[in-house]
């Protein structure tokens, strides 16, 4: 059996001088590229980004563990690959048995060599990332469930309402919830906006380029099948129709 969440979060904070509170904030990444570096002294941190908060960042942050896994060879000592999209949603369980194995890991190639990871960093803040957990049932205090569960949806008239001793701290923490998800949305929103942008420049080149071809009297069908891909849409979904200019010619 493996180390315990509890004990690998404060191996990890010990080891690398950070503050994480829950081992799913390992998703984001930057702690696995840590560990690594903490062990070879050489991965590229100024590219670890170790307050990533949005996914295409967490996406990065795996891209150089994975690098590093490929140029130390240890993807050999792994029996299966890093599960990159599992990891990154900042699941408990998947976070959990990845960090089991980086302990393992970390305890068979650890020199005992001197490591101050926030000189490793350049003093990148390592705050502990945010995530998203699902909203609390009030049952957790008492309220509605297993042995606390209204009748007939009805609450009993002047009974003491179970829970009700600490509204305000679970208004509190509804808040927070609340706070937390409308910055994960604005999160995705940005990463939708930063790979729209991407997907435009790609968009502009193709169509630049078969532009050139036309003129030459030549075509490209690669060109071609990517401005198909770009172009195509899927059932209930239709591209919004554009006002022709009546001197445009087709």
């Amino acid at each position: 059996m493996g180390e315990s969440r509890t004990e690998l979060i404060a191996w990890v904070n010990e080891l690398l001088h950070i503050n994480y509170t829950k081992i799913e904030q390992c998703g984001t990444g930057g702690a696995y590229c840590q560990i690594l570096d903490s062990i070879y002294g050489d991965v590229p941190m100024t590219r670890v980004k170790m307050n990533a908060k949005h996914e295409y960042e967490f996406v990065a942050n795996f891209k150089v563990l994975q690098n590093v896994f490929k140029a130390k060879k240890i993807d050999k000592a792994r029996p299966s690959p890093i599960p990159v999209d599992k990891l990154i949603k900042c699941k408990m369980q998947d976070n959990l048995e990845f960090m089991q194995w980086i302990k393992r890991f970390w305890d068979s190639n650890y020199g005992g060599q001197g490591y101050d990871p926030v000189a490793r960093r350049r003093g990148a803040p390592a705050e502990p990332p945010a995530t998203i957990a699902p909203l609390a049932p009030t049952a957790r205090t008492g309220g509605l469930g297993a042995g606390g569960a209204r009748a007939g949806g009805r609450t009993p008239i002047g009974g003491h309402r179970a829970g009700s001793a600490q509204p305000n701290e679970q208004l509190q923490g509804l808040h927070a919830q609340i706070r937390e998800m409308s910055g994960h949305l604005e999160g995705l929103e940005k990463e939708r906006d930063f790979y729209f942008a991407k997907l435009r420049d790609i968009e502009i080149l193709v169509q630049q380029q078969l532009e050139v071809l036309e003129s030459e009297g030549k075509d490209d069908p690669v060109f071609r099948d990517i401005q198909k891909i770009l172009y195509s849409t899927e059932e209930g979904f239709e591209l919004p129709e554009q006002p022709v200019d009546e001197e445009e010619t087709f």
